[in-house]
């Protein structure tokens, strides 16, 4: 049974916290969206992860999420994909969160995350 993904996000990365304040601005405004900061980020609402600085992928990354997160992962290493095990994050509870594939697509790197 194969599962089912949802975008979560497109995260694109920014030389500095400066600059990743001001395109989560100029995304709040043109899309009329809520800004929220994050640890590393400023977000325009759900769409848009602006990184404060460059990080995975040379344009950005994708981020997709999924019910079943390590259904997931099994089901692309069955495809022949590997993961970044250096990006493995937890819940507190010690559920898999999230973590990223190996290498780029388009020029971005992809996340799953646990729905």
């Amino acid at each position: 049974m194969s599962n089912t993904y949802e975008l979560a996000h497109v995260g694109i990365n920014n030389d500095n916290a400066e600059q990743a304040q001001q395109l989560a601005q100029l995304l709040c405004m043109m899309f009329n969206l809520e800004p929220r900061a994050g640890q590393k980020s400023e977000f325009a609402g759900p769409y848009f992860e602006c990184v404060r600085s460059q990080y995975l992928g040379t344009n950005g990354h994708i981020g997709m999420k999924t019910d079943d997160l390590p259904a997931a992962i099994e089901e692309l290493k069955g495809k022949g994909f590997t993961f970044n095990d250096e990006t493995l994050a937890h819940f507190p509870d010690g559920r898999l969160q999230n973590v990223y594939l190996d290498g780029e697509y388009g020029g971005f790197a992809i996340h799953i995350m646990q729905k």
